[in-house]
């Protein structure tokens, strides 16, 4: 498995894959935090929650954009043919470009820590900010990371194109993220919010970001993640077979 990761770190730093990923992430939240009219400076107010509203949305195409060429990429050039001779099992495979993909999420939170140490600072009096529920929110912006991962590198196991395999992680990122959030305001649906409320992933991000780290919320992702990761696995075994 750590070759795995070690290949697909050192192709994402290697190329220009990384460092737009996180140029692209820093500059939009950046814009949202520091430049548009309802800035922080503007609110006079020392909160970093339109980081946390934006972050979701940004990931929502940035990480499609990260995992289509994970699967999709290695079956269309005959390459994962190569993968699967060489002594790893097919969920090691999966595990090293999920995390490598994780890193990459990783260091795209850690430079806005520049932000939270510039709003503590700004804060009158000074670390006048609700730690907890910051702390909580970067929690969970990196679990709402996580889950799109899945889903992204699930999506590129389902196919050889790398723009398709966009598109699909595209869509199922919306679904678990906003529409799971959005249907339970038709009428037809209201009697069902609970049901949308467990499987969205917005309702656990919400949940995580008030500070307290529910160990349902926690459960939610790992499972979230897990079940995804093993979609993953099947779908390989069974365009191999």
């Amino acid at each position: 498995m750590f070759s795995i990761f070690k290949k697909e770190i050192t192709l994402f730093f290697s190329s220009l894959i990384a460092y737009i990923s996180i140029g692209v992430f820093l500059t939009i939240t950046g814009i949202f935090l520091w430049v548009l009219p309802d800035n922080i400076l503007a609110n006079g107010y020392a909160s970093l929650d339109m980081l946390f509203s934006i972050g979701p949305i940004v990931f929502l195409f940035l990480i499609p954009a990260i995992t289509m060429r994970s699967f999709a990429e290695e079956q269309n050039t005959g390459t994962i043919e190569i993968l699967s001779t060489k002594p790893v099992t097919d969920f090691q495979i999966i595990l090293g470009k999920y995390f490598a993909g994780l890193v990459l999420v990783l260091f795209s939170l850690l430079p806005t820590l520049i932000y939270y140490y510039t709003v503590n600072t700004l804060a009158v009096p000074a670390g006048n900010v609700d730690h907890g529920a910051t702390i909580g929110s970067y929690i969970g912006l990196l679990f709402v990371g996580a889950a799109y991962l899945s889903l992204g590198i699930f999506a590129s196991s389902i196919t050889d194109n790398q723009i398709v395999a966009f598109i699909l992680g595209l869509i199922l990122c919306f679904f678990f993220f906003m529409l799971l959030d959005l249907l339970p305001q038709m009428a037809i649906f209201a009697s069902a919010d609970w049901i949308f409320s467990m499987f969205s992933i917005q309702s656990h991000y919400q949940s995580i970001s008030r500070g307290i780290v529910d160990t349902r919320d926690l459960v939610y992702f790992l499972s979230f993640i897990t079940v995804f990761l093993f979609l993953t696995r099947t779908i390989l075994q069974r365009r191999r077979w």
